[in-house]
């Protein structure tokens, strides 16, 4: 029997360590080895490291140990080259000592932005692994549009109605449904060599897996439509404390950057059953000082009670016309554990960008949302939401001609989702169903437990496959 050790490495920002960690956790639990390589930063400023037998951490720098912070699209650019000249020389040296050691990494996993990292694996003949911690569709969308449908997508998005279809995919989309990085649109220039680049890299590979942040009822077409790899998965990447009640203490991730008071429990905890409104942006997506206008008074028009995480500077709250207003009516927070917010009583409806983390989260704890995609995959996964899945109504339908949605439009979503009766009781019933089954997936026993541990006896194949 393969005693399995496996090296992790993800793009060092929060959404990317989130997955991963409750990935290396949950493997570690299975009885495999997992050191978790990331920045000297990100280390140092994971408040909540797990402390799980069999899990370690390898750090490496990225040229900024003191924090990167960004202001235009070309830092990015020279931030990702710097990444891959620091990263593949110290993922090189921490696959070199394991194994003077006499503890050899059986697998390199990665997450996408890293395509480098299955070079590297390629190199020290270990295999390579690709964690995709996006939906399955939104894969197959990048995938056929770097095999053959780059002109089909631009063309397309010029027609006076574009639609767009992609093989194996149910559903038709719109240009709203697309990740924005591959439209004409995309002002941001960083993501799409790298994201190329790590389909060359799979083409490349004799036997590509594809490890996927999804579980099997959720995607089941999407999963099986490209025929040249294998797609497995794995997910949700959530705590254990949400899905199997294994690790009852586990209900934060370890890679929380921010923190701050916690009183917002006992806020959520003066309010009824499904009466709050929950409202967060995750740790990238800014909304513009117009944008946050429109949606304050859509909260306070709305009359529910909110809790509205604004993790900038509190400069855009203190502009906010109403903000007197909203502070009486609502909670204002700049960090929440969103885990144990999705997981209250209270929770009647989740106001979300629709990244992957926080649609995942959504899902499994039965809350419907209030789709407000901003860019990415996001416009991708609210399109599931509100037409697959049906577990939450998109808002930005209507935008007017400076491309703000309007309180009155975000209003009228908040009163469906949030409403007792008709459309709002079927989106429960919706989400409450897909609750059902992502923790179905993930016990003993259900498809994503069997998956991963027929993952690891296809790695110890495919290790015998590199060695040769």
């Amino acid at each position: 029997m393969v005693h399995h050790r496996l090296l992790l490495i993800t793009y060092p920002i929060q959404g990317h360590i989130n997955p991963a960690i409750q990935f290396a956790k949950r493997f570690a639990a299975s009885g495999v080895h997992v050191t978790f390589a990331t920045s000297v930063y990100l280390h140092r400023r994971m408040l909540n490291k797990p402390t799980v037998h069999g899990l370690s951490f390898a750090t490496f720098s990225d040229g900024h140990d003191d924090g990167y912070k960004a202001t235009d699209d070309s830092q990015v650019v020279s931030y990702i080259s710097e990444l891959k000249r620091r990263g593949s020389e110290s993922l090189g040296n921490i696959i070199t000592s394991a194994k003077q050691e006499g503890k050899p990494f059986t697998c390199l996993v990665y997450t996408l932005m890293l395509p480098w990292a299955g070079k590297v694996a390629r190199e020290f003949h270990i295999p390579g692994v690709l964690l995709w911690i996006q939906p399955a569709t939104v894969f197959d969308i990048y995938y056929h549009y770097f095999h053959e449908y780059r002109d089909y997508v631009n063309m397309a998005y010029k027609s006076d109605d574009p639609t767009f279809e992609f093989p194996g995919l149910p559903f038709s989309l719109a240009t709203r449904d697309i990740p924005s990085f591959i439209l004409p649109s995309n002002i941001y220039t960083f993501a799409l060599p790298s994201l190329e680049e790590q389909f060359q890299h799979l083409d490349e590979e004799p036997n590509p897996i594809v490890l996927v942040n999804t579980f099997q009822d959720l995607e089941p077409e999407a999963l099986k439509a490209i025929d040249k790899l294998t797609m497995i998965p794995i997910g949700p990447l959530i705590p254990s404390a949400l899905l199997d009640g294994k690790d009852p203490a586990d209900t934060s991730f370890g890679g929380d950057i921010f923190h701050g008071s916690n009183d917002y429990v006992e806020w959520l905890d003066s309010k009824p059953a499904l009466s709050v409104v929950y409202v967060s942006f995750g740790t990238l997506a800014v909304l513009s000082q117009r944008q946050m206008e429109e949606l304050a008074r859509a909260l306070l028009d709305s009359g529910y009670p909110f809790l509205w995480v604004i993790r900038e500077s509190n400069e855009k709250l203190q502009e906010l016309s109403c903000r007197k207003e909203l502070e009486k009516r609502g909670k204002i927070v700049n960090w929440c554990s969103q885990v144990e917010v999705l997981w209250h009583g209270s929770l009647g409806c989740f106001v979300t960008h629709c990244g992957w983390n926080s649609t995942m989260e959504s899902l499994v704890t039965g809350v419907p949302m209030v789709a407000f995609p901003q860019w990415t995959d996001q416009g991708t996964n609210a399109k599931m939401v509100e037409d697959v899945w049906k577990t939450g109504m998109r808002v930005d339908g209507k935008v007017n001609e400076e491309g703000i949605v309007e309180a009155e439009e975000i209003r009228k979503c908040l009163e469906v989702v949030m409403g007792r009766g008709g459309k709002g009781e079927e989106l429960r019933r919706n989400a409450e169903k897909w609750k059902c089954l992502a923790r179905e997936a993930v016990k003993e026993g259900g498809s994503s437990d069997r998956n991963m541990r027929s993952f690891l006896d296809d790695v110890a194949k495919f290790g015998q496959d590199c060695l040769m």
